[in-house]
């Protein structure tokens, strides 16, 4: 048997950074079906939340499981069930680009607490300053997923 124990910070937007998860209620119900889907697929999601044009979800990988397959059962499946459940009035789509950073054991709790304060984070910062200093500070390389 396997054992490991490797957490990735993913971090998606709407399509078109577009705000569709509009209020705290809506945000809350896609994040718990996000959660409970994920759990069904074995899928471990230690912590999710975001705000109106995106998320962020603290996931620990599984021996099987790769980045990109998460993403796309993660990302498609709540898509799906947004638009069947007419959550929001107009079509849901994820944007398909996404980024996902490792997080060491220590800093866990850190990240823990910064997804868990997005609504007051972006009082102060909006998604695409953040998706900029990101990309800059972590020297990110873009894959094509499709």
């Amino acid at each position: 048997m396997s054992f490991i124990k490797v957490y990735i910070h993913f971090v998606w937007s709407t399509k078109n950074r577009c705000p569709f998860l509009a209020t705290k209620e809506v945000r809350q119900k896609v994040w718990t079906h996000i959660k409970e889907n994920a759990k069904e697929k074995g899928i471990y999601i230690d912590f999710i939340n975001g705000y109106t044009d995106h998320c962020h979800c603290l996931i620990s990988l599984g021996v099987d499981q790769s980045i990109q397959k998460v993403m796309q059962l993660i990302k498609g499946e709540s898509a799906f069930w947004i638009n069947k459940e007419k959550i929001i009035v107009e079509k849901f789509q994820w944007q398909s680009e996404y980024f996902a950073v490792s997080v060491s054991e220590s800093m866990i709790d850190k990240v823990r607490n910064y997804i868990k304060n997005q609504e007051i984070h972006h009082s102060k910062k909006s998604f695409q300053e953040e998706y900029k200093e990101f990309i800059l500070k972590y020297n990110f390389q873009k894959f094509d997923d499709e």
